[in-house]
């Protein structure tokens, strides 16, 4: 399920998820690529620093996802799926994700019933 995001929501939300994301990239060759990264907001965005790797996947692949785990007992992660429109010229050099879409996704094993999907608005 992917919805329009309001980026004044999205702050909000990524706040409430905190700063510890997983990033993950595709590279030339197709195969994921994951790896944690420190992600802050941005003047429209999501900015964090990115390695070699996921530097080189960007460059095959510009969509990406970031992927914040539920809390300990938690019954949601957050998804943002997005884009990356400039690559760093370094090794380690921050990126800005353009979001397109966001959901808090319910986690398999929750307890209880609720929606699979709750939209970030």
């Amino acid at each position: 399920m992917s919805v329009a995001v309001n980026l004044l929501a999205l702050d909000r939300h990524v706040a409430e998820a905190g700063r510890a994301a997983f990033l993950i990239t595709v590279s030339a060759e197709g195969t994921p690529h994951v790896v944690s990264a420190s992600v802050i907001s941005a003047k429209g965005g999501l900015a964090l620093r990115v390695g070699r790797h996921s530097r080189a996947n960007l460059a095959a692949h510009p969509c990406v996802t970031l992927l914040w785990p539920a809390a300990p007992g938690g019954d949601y992660s957050l998804l943002v799926d997005g884009r990356v429109d400039t690559l760093p010229d370094a090794d380690g050099g921050a990126v800005t994700v353009i979001p397109g879409s966001a959901v808090w996704h319910r986690v398999a094993d929750a307890a209880g019933s609720g929606p699979t999907c709750l939209p970030v608005e």
